[in-house]
C-alpha cells in the first residue's frame, strides 16, 4: 500500500526564491498543454500526444526567448506537470464516458499564481536525496531543512514540495508499506472485538460500547478570531502590502483549524483500528447534509475525512471496515427487540420503546445498531474491504527538529 508522509520545510530566503521560480515554471508548462489542447480542440484536430508536447512545450520552447527561463529549473519538474495535465484530460474524458467512480470531474482549467496551493513534484529521476544531515537535496534548490518528526518507514520513490494557502512549505514523500510490519507494529486486537459507530454533531461520535466522544467543534471556537482577521482584511486596500498580510493572517488562522481537526481524526481512528478487529460505520450522505441549515456544524466536524481515514487504515493493518447504508433505521428500531418504533424529530434524544419498554440513548442505540449491520454483512460473506485507494498522507505530524541521519 502506497502511503505519503508529510513533513514541515524551512527553506532559506534564496530557497524560496528558487522554488517560487519552479512552481512558477511548472505552472507556465501546465498551462501551456492546456493551451496547445484546446486550440487542437477549437480546430477540431486531434489532441497532441504527451511526446508531440513534451517535444514542444519543453524541450524546443528553452531555445527560444518567450521561455528561456524553462532551463532553470529541474526538467523533472517540467515533465511530471505535463503529466498531471495529461492526468487530468484522462479523468475528464473516463468521467465524461462514466467510467470513473465519485462526483463528475470537469474540464482542466488554468492555473494562477494566486491559487492557494503550489506544488512540484520530484521523482528518482531526478536525483533528489536525504543528506546524512538530515536535510532534503533538491537540483537546483540546495539542501532544505527538514523538521523530522518520525523515521520514514521505507525508501521514498518520490517526493512532492507544497506551498500552502498560509505561506508554510511541506515535503510529501510517497513509501510503499510493507503489510506484515505494519501490522507487527499496531498489534493484534481480540478476534470478536467489533465496534459501532454513530456519528453526530452533539457528540462526534457514540460508539457501541457506550463512549461519547465529544465534538471539538474547531471552527466554531476559533470563529471569534477568524471574524476580527476578516474584517480587517476587508478593511485593507486592494493591492496593497498590508493586505497581503491580512490575507496571511486569515489563512494561518484557517490552517490552524484544519490542522487540529486533522490531528484529532487521526488520533480517534487510530486507536478505533487498533483496539478492534472490525469496524461498523454509518454511510452518511455528506453533500446533501452540507446544503441544510447545519452546513457548517457538518463541515466543522469533517465525516468524510475521518471515515476516509478508518477505510484506509483498515486496509492497512488487516481489519475490516463495514459501511452500513445510509437508509438503515438505526436510529427507529429498538436494539433490544429489534421493533422499528418510527421516525423521531432530531430534538428527541431518549425515547421508550413501545413493545419491550427500553429507555434508549438515541445516539447508543443507533451505534448498537450499526454493529449489529456490520455484524450480519460481515458473517454473510459479502464484499465488505475498500476498494484500492491512492497513496494517503499518513499521521505524520510536521513539528519536531531534524535528527541526525534517521531519515536517511
Amino acid at each position: 500500500m502506497r502511503l505519503r508522509y508529510a513533513f514541515r520545510l524551512d527553506p532559506t530566503s534564496g530557497q524560496r526564491i528558487a522554488l517560487a521560480r519552479a512552481f512558477g515554471c511548472a505552472r507556465v508548462v501546465y498551462n501551456d498543454v492546456i493551451a496547445a489542447r484546446e486550440r487542437a480542440r477549437a480546430a477540431g484536430e486531434a489532441f497532441p500526444t504527451a511526446a508531440v508536447l513534451s517535444k514542444m512545450l519543453v524541450t524546443e520552447a528553452k531555445k527560444t526567448r518567450e521561455r528561456h527561463w524553462l532551463g532553470e529549473v529541474s526538467a523533472v519538474v517540467l515533465q511530471q506537470s505535463l503529466r498531471d495535465a495529461d492526468g487530468a484530460y484522462r479523468n475528464f474524458f473516463a468521467s465524461l464516458k462514466g467510467a470513473r467512480k465519485g462526483a463528475r470531474v470537469g474540464a482542466p482549467r488554468f492555473k494562477s499564481r494566486r491559487d492557494a496551493r503550489q506544488a512540484i513534484r520530484f521523482t528518482q529521476n531526478a536525483r533528489w536525496r536525504i543528506t546524512g544531515a538530515g536535510r532534503l537535496l533538491l537540483p537546483k534548490i540546495g539542501e532544505v531543512r527538514v523538521r523530522w518528526s518520525r523515521a520514514l518507514p521505507s525508501i521514498p520513490s518520490s517526493v512532492t514540495v507544497i506551498r500552502d494557502a498560509a505561506g508554510r512549505f511541506f515535503a510529501s514523500f510517497v513509501i510503499e508499506s510493507d503489510p506484515e510490519q505494519d501490522r507487527s507494529r499496531l498489534g493484534e486486537p481480540d478476534l470478536d472485538s467489533v465496534l459501532g459507530i454513530d456519528l453526530g454533531l452533539s457528540h462526534f461520535a457514540v460508539l457501541s460500547d457506550g463512549t461519547k466522544i465529544d465534538s471539538p467543534r474547531f471552527l466554531r471556537r476559533a470563529e471569534k478570531k477568524l471574524k476580527k482577521a476578516q474584517r480587517e482584511l476587508s478593511r485593507k486596500q486592494k493591492g496593497s502590502k498590508n493586505r497581503a498580510k491580512a490575507r496571511l493572517k486569515v489563512a494561518r488562522t484557517h490552517a490552524k483549524v484544519t490542522d487540529a481537526r486533522r490531528e484529532f481524526h487521526h488520533q480517534l481512528s487510530t486507536k478505533v483500528i487498533r483496539e478492534n478487529q472490525a469496524v461498523a460505520v454509518e454511510d452518511l450522505a455528506v453533500c446533501g447534509l452540507a446544503r441544510t441549515r447545519l452546513a457548517k456544524s457538518v463541515h466543522d466536524a469533517g465525516w468524510s475525512a475521518f471515515v476516509g481515514m478508518l477505510e484506509y487504515k483498515a486496509k492497512r493493518y488487516g481489519r475490516t471496515l463495514v459501511k452500513v447504508g445510509r437508509f438503515e433505521p438505526t436510529s427507529q428500531v429498538c436494539s433490544t427487540c429489534g421493533i422499528k418504533d418510527g421516525p423521531k424529530p432530531l430534538h428527541v434524544r431518549e425515547w421508550t420503546c413501545t413493545a419491550c419498554g427500553t429507555l434508549h440513548d438515541r445516539d447508543h442505540n443507533a451505534a448498537k445498531n450499526i454493529k449489529a449491520a456490520g455484524l450480519a454483512v460481515t458473517a454473510c460473506g459479502a464484499p465488505v474491504r475498500p476498494e484500492p485507494l491512492l497513496a494517503q498522507r499518513e499521521e505524520t505530524g510536521s513539528h519536531g527538529s531534524p535528527p541526525d541521519a534517521r531519515a536517511a
